[in-house]
């Protein structure tokens, strides 16, 4: 659903509300729709979009150049960056994709500078994300294998009282969580389904490992499940939650 991520960037950005000037790191950046939004709203020094995957990297910097941009290929758990030379580090929808988050976190503090600010957002995969909610709750009923793919619980953390005790853990300090809310429009059924099978993620990862009977189940379960316009539209509520924290 990445055509949708900058609408949830936007609220992220609103609501932390940093002054002009800043040094920014985004962390597992992708595509460059976070550190986008960055140099749009934020008017920072520089921002330093990071992500291990060179395809992603690749994509944003043939579509994102910017004098204050740049991209690098690094893991998120082994920053190559000197000691306090960054002021604002976040993370959009990537901290549950890193093997180990702690890790992240931690050198996410490190290099930020004492007082800056280390922040993050991720779907509220239980309850809120209800464009994934919906496709789990029809998975789940034609096909009880998929429980295990469901992202509500292979990431627990995604949760207020989750991403406190994460940030809590390595240190992090002046927490506040806050969710964010977008709604997200889809033109038709087909528009909702087909980014299921372009996308990544676990749907997609799930999806592709079914046969087509399963598919078609779930396709058609879901069409009739799925709360459609008289106009054929399909509109869904989104919720994420979003943490910011102070380094020591």
């Amino acid at each position: 659903m990445g055509r949708w991520s900058r609408l949830l960037a936007d609220e992220f950005l609103k609501w932390l509300s940093i002054p002009a000037g800043e040094r920014w790191l985004d962390v597992c950046c992708g595509s460059g729709i976070v550190s986008q939004a960055i140099v749009d709203r934020c008017s920072p020094a520089s921002v330093l979009g990071i992500d291990a995957s060179p395809g992603q990297v690749a994509f944003a910097r043939q579509h994102r150049a910017h004098r204050k941009l740049a991209f690098e290929v690094v893991d998120a758990m082994a920053l190559p960056f000197d000691d306090a030379t960054i002021d604002v580090a976040v993370c959009g929808l990537g901290l549950n994709f890193i093997p180990q988050p702690e890790r992240a976190l931690l050198e996410m503090s490190r290099v930020t500078r004492p007082r800056g600010t280390v922040a993050g957002y991720v779907w509220d995969y239980a309850h809120g994300a209800r464009f994934l909610r919906e496709f789990w709750n029809v998975a789940t009923v034609v096909d009880p294998e998929a429980a295990a793919f469901d992202q509500a619980r292979r990431f627990p953390f995604c949760t207020p009282d989750g991403l406190r005790s994460l940030f809590q853990s390595v240190g992090l300090e002046q927490l506040t969580v806050h969710d964010l809310e977008v709604v997200y429009r889809f033109g038709n059924f087909d528009d909702y389904w087909q980014p299921f099978f372009t996308g990544q993620g676990s749907a997609p990862n799930y999806l592709a490992s079914r046969d087509d009977q399963t598919r078609s189940a779930i396709r058609e379960r879901l069409r009739s499940s799925l709360p459609i316009d008289p106009d054929g539209a399909i509109t869904l509520p989104a919720r994420a939650w979003a943490i910011r924290s102070q380094c020591p």
